[in-house]
């Protein structure tokens, strides 16, 4: 049995996000320490949506919230994951 489909315009609205704070980018490396996610604003209009994720295990630290919480900004959405290399 061959299974195939396409999924086209998914849309979706996330409802519980919380209220992500505005950071400058002069306040970058403080900010990236306080907030798990945040708005970060450089320049007239230019605004990124970030979140990071305390470890590279995902199952101890919940890193989907994090993830979950920049869904709702319209525009360009980044997410830091650390990487550990032996």
């Amino acid at each position: 049995m061959n299974i195939q489909a396409t999924i086209k315009k998914i849309t979706y609205r996330p409802f519980l996000c919380a209220r992500l704070p505005q950071i400058a980018i002069a306040d970058f490396a403080s900010a990236f320490q306080e907030h798990a996610s945040f708005i970060l604003e450089f320049g007239d209009q230019n605004r990124l949506a970030v979140s990071r994720w305390v470890s590279a295990k995902r199952t101890r630290s919940y890193p989907y919230a994090r993830v979950y919480d920049t869904l709702s900004f319209t525009g360009k959405k980044v997410t830091v994951i650390p990487v550990y290399k032996r």
